[in-house]
This record gives C-alpha cells, sequence and structure tokens, in this order.
C-alpha cells in the first residue's frame, strides 16, 4: 500500500466516524474526547455533594414532617374506631402502611448519601493512582530522552 493510499484511508475514516480516543498526546483543555459535552465520564465532587446533601436533607425533613402525619393519622383512626366507625379500622391500615413506605424512603436516602460519600472517596483513590502513574511515565519518559540525547 503506497503511503499516499494509506493518508487518504485515514482521512476516510474520521469522516465516517469521529475520533473518540487520542493516545499520542494530551486532550485539549475543557474534556474528554467524547461525544457527550463534557466527555464520556465526569464525576464532579460539587454534583455528588449536592445530591448527597439533597438525600440528608430528604431524611431529616421528611422524618420530622412524617411523625407529625403518622401521629395525626393515628389519632384520627383510633377515634373513628372508638365511635364504631369502619372507617377507623381503614385509616389504621393506612397509616401502617405510610410507616413500612416511610421506612423504605428513609433506608433509600440513607443508601444514596453513604453511597456517594464512598464514590467520592473512590474517585480521589482513582484520581491520585491516575496521577502516579502519569507522572511516573513522564518520568521514565525524560530518562529514556537524555538517554538518546535529546
Amino acid at each position: 500500500m503506497a503511503w499516499g493510499e494509506w493518508e487518504q484511508l485515514k482521512a476516510e475514516a474520521r469522516q465516517r466516524v469521529p475520533a473518540r480516543m487520542q493516545l499520542n498526546q494530551a486532550v485539549a483543555a475543557g474534556g474528554g474526547g467524547g461525544t457527550a459535552p463534557h466527555g464520556d465520564l465526569t464525576v464532579s465532587q460539587e454534583d455528588l455533594k449536592a445530591v448527597g446533601d439533597a438525600a440528608y436533607s430528604l431524611y431529616t425533613d421528611f422524618g420530622q414532617c412524617n411523625d407529625l402525619a403518622r401521629i395525626s393519622s393515628m389519632k384520627a383512626a383510633g377515634g373513628l374506631t372508638d365511635q364504631g366507625f369502619l372507617l377507623g379500622e381503614a385509616l389504621d391500615h393506612v397509616a401502617t402502611r405510610w410507616v413500612d413506605q416511610v421506612q423504605s424512603l428513609l433506608d433509600a436516602c440513607v443508601h444514596i448519601y453513604t453511597h456517594l460519600d464512598f464514590t467520592q472517596a473512590i474517585h480521589k483513590g482513582d484520581e491520585a493512582r491516575v496521577h502516579a502513574t502519569i507522572s511516573s511515565t513522564s518520568t521514565l519518559d525524560h530518562g529514556f530522552d537524555r538517554h538518546r540525547g535529546y
């Protein structure tokens, strides 16, 4: 295959499929090489913190509001039952199911909050490991360049 033919095939391939990864140079400022606006994988600590804070806020606020609704419903159910209304039993059943659902929601909030804390720690460790690997590769390259006389 002639050099000109090789160059033509590369140009045609670039037109068909946008390049996704470049190993021969650093990525330009602004992010990765994917088609997403901010690259293929972006983890913003601020975004993770905002989601975790929202889960914690929902946990604390909903937990307090839930107590008011639960107590009122159970009082009403007891009062209706004492007066002989079948509706009291139904309301008590709903209030009991409500407690179960609230607990599921609160458990999910705790899971989200703790998982995001864990995710932040993992990503920080990954960042440090990648940085160390790249730094050591750069040092190695520099040593080879010095050996070659560059």
